[in-house]
């Protein structure tokens, strides 16, 4: 049996200089658009790592600490897990913590997607990549990202 996932998770703000931000379509759940995000794989897995290995296993970007960099928000959200996802958590779980981060990018990046996960990638303006987010915790944190960054 697969071990339930644990409701501690990253989400990864990937975007451009100019406020372009490049969301992901759930393989899953065709129409569902996102930024990168995932559980952590341990309890005592460090978040930063988190991030970099979700931001590689689901887009094939390396946040190498010198030309791209994660920077940590400092920001968590709280929120329920979607019914039709709270199997892969353990009985009596609803909630799941995520913490964020962001990197920038050049736009001409190569974006290699995990076909198991995701099938399609787009780079928006910022305003529009929040509307077509499905998750509003996703889409919050896309509109603070003008501030966040200057």
């Amino acid at each position: 049996m697969k071990p339930y996932k644990i409701p501690e998770s990253v989400l990864v703000l990937i975007h451009s200089a100019d406020l372009q931000v490049l969301l992901i379509e759930r393989a899953d759940k065709p129409g569902y658009w996102q930024s990168v995000t995932g559980s952590l794989d341990a309890p005592d897995e460090p978040l930063a790592a988190t991030a970099a290995r979700e931001l590689f296993e689901e887009t094939g970007i390396v946040a190498d600490g010198e030309r791209i960099v994660l920077r940590d928000w400092q920001l968590s959200n709280i929120y329920e897990i979607y019914p039709m996802w709270r199997h892969r958590y353990a009985p009596g779980v609803t909630q799941n913590t995520e913490h964020v981060f962001s990197v920038e990018v050049p736009r001409d990046i190569a974006i290699t997607l995990s076909p198991r996960e995701h099938i399609n990638h787009a780079w928006l303006p910022y305003l529009e990549a929040a509307d077509r987010c499905f998750s509003s915790s996703n889409a919050e944190v896309i509109l603070q990202l003008p501030r966040r960054i200057r």
